[in-house]
């Protein structure tokens, strides 16, 4: 990727409803060779897919939950089921296999904690896992979904180059 893929990238995770237009006007870009390089970073796999970003509040499903799982099998077949069940659960936001204490890490949202206790029951009882520990988020003081790109970390400098 070079600056202009960047700056792309960076505006698109700002804003993805940005119109092509305004996209090659803020990268220097006409929109043809602008749609092109879009087309481009979402071939190669940087871009994903673009969503509309929802307030969990706002949709009733406002308890963040993460959750420690420990497990005593750790054989290719166990983790490919256990995988498949998890994945299909839909309060199941993000799910992580860990290095360290714990296996697994999930971020569960749900509207309260009758539905959270629900949800336990079912992932207890999908498969036998060692250790299940639940952490409830008090408060969201940063979320966000833009990743930082290797100039963006390198400091304010870095960033007049993008």
């Amino acid at each position: 990727m070079d600056a202009i893929d960047r700056k792309i990238v960076v505006l698109l995770q700002e804003d993805a409803s940005l119109s092509l237009a305004q996209i090659a006007h803020r990268v220097g870009l006409s929109q043809s060779p602008c749609w092109k390089r879009i087309q481009r970073l979402e071939k190669a796999g940087v871009i994903l897919k673009r969503v509309a970003l929802i307030s969990p509040e706002s949709i009733g499903v406002g308890l963040t939950v993460f959750v420690s799982i420990e497990t005593g099998d750790h054989s290719s077949a166990w983790l490919a089921k256990f995988a498949q069940t998890v994945t299909a659960m839909p309060e199941v936001m993000e799910f992580h296999r860990m290095a360290g204490d714990i296996d697994y890490m999930l971020r569960v949202a749900v509207p309260d904690m009758q539905a959270y206790d629900a949800f336990y029951k079912r992932l207890i009882d999908t498969m036998p896992l060692k250790n299940v520990t639940s952490r409830f988020s008090m408060e969201r003081v940063k979320s966000t979904t833009a990743y930082p790109l290797p100039a963006e970390l390198r400091g304010p400098a870095a960033k007049k180059k993008l």
